[in-house]
């Protein structure tokens, strides 16, 4: 099993120190989210200052962006990386595409499925000389003229991953993508039960013969009592938070938790925000995080193997 550094901070000078981190520390890739920076602009730093190393996003939100914008913002972080990219773009939820970015937000599963199409188009416009001429429901690219074409990418294009949780996208990653990003809010019951089914049935509608399964389980670590306490505290609000959210309701009820699900979403209305993860039971933790004392390397790929061995191929972990 291939293992990610996942990154929070996606600033620029973090994000060329994480990269020289990951490979210092024998990590495959390191992965970037779209938090308070651009991942894009992350991983085009982190594959310019690094050798070895695969940088991806996880993820880039596809609905607050238009398909050209991306496809050439991953052209450019293939080439700084030298091949080493991969785009991974996810859908958000309704009220951050609407109200945070003022984007419009409808059918999320078919929408994305022509973005997707959008951006290889692009692509392959730039790769081939041929007319550009993508025209679906929500998107139509009709115009590029050699002042604004790059040319082929000499390490080609990027890889594409898409992250989900509900079965219409996760069918849609098995047509589409290269890779499949499970949620952090996705345990290994719902994987095996709900996830790789649905993707097998994607990868059978268009004869594809595999997607990557990349994972991002939380990861409870710390160097002493109190900073593991401290980084339990952290991952049980982080639960709460994915656990009051509709979007994600079906984990809970596969697992029997509909009353705290419930609970989750009433407090998140009034604001209870802090003391929501002490609605975060032991059993729920155990399903969703995994606990490393050794956040080395090594140590991680044992407890991540013994755990998603047979359900992925790589992991992505966020050690604070």
């Amino acid at each position: 099993m291939q293992i990610d550094l996942g990154v929070r901070d996606a600033a620029p000078d973090s994000a060329v120190a994480a990269a020289r981190r990951a490979e210092r520390e024998g990590f495959a890739g390191i992965q970037f989210p779209e938090l308070a920076h651009d991942p894009l602009i992350a991983c085009a730093l982190a594959g310019s200052a690094s050798e070895r190393i695969r940088t991806a996003t996880s993820v880039t939100v596809a609905f607050a962006r238009n398909p050209m914008i991306v496809a050439q913002a991953a052209n450019d972080a293939q080439l700084a990386s030298r091949g080493r990219f991969a785009l991974g773009l996810g859908s958000q939820v309704k009220p951050h595409i609407e109200r945070r970015f003022s984007m419009p937000w409808s059918a999320p599963a078919p929408r994305m499925r022509e973005f997707i199409g959008a951006v290889r188009a692009i692509w392959r416009s730039w790769e081939s000389g041929e007319r550009l001429a993508f025209e679906g429901e929500h998107y139509a690219h009709t115009l590029m003229t050699p002042m604004f074409s790059p040319g082929p990418n000499p390490y080609g294009t990027p890889d594409v991953w898409l992250a989900a949780v509900g079965p219409a996208m996760t069918r849609l990653a098995g047509e589409a993508a290269e890779g499949f990003i499970a949620h952090a809010f996705t345990t290994p019951e719902y994987l095996e039960q709900v996830s790789l089914p649905a993707l097998a049935e994607g990868r059978e509608r268009v004869g594809r013969e595999r997607t990557d399964v990349i994972v991002t389980p939380f990861v409870v670590t710390g160097s002493d009592d109190a900073a593991r306490a401290a980084s339990e505290r952290a991952v049980r609000e982080q639960i709460a938070f994915y656990g009051s959210t509709p979007s994600y309701r079906g984990v809970m009820e596969l697992h029997g938790w509909e009353a705290a699900a419930d609970a989750l979403h009433a407090a998140s209305r009034r604001g209870e925000w802090a003391e929501m993860g002490r609605l975060i039971t032991d059993d729920m933790m155990s399903a969703f995080a995994i606990e490393c004392a050794n956040p080395h390397v090594d140590a991680l790929r044992e407890r991540l193997e013994r755990r998603y061995g047979s359900l992925a191929d790589r992991a992505c972990v966020t050690l604070g």
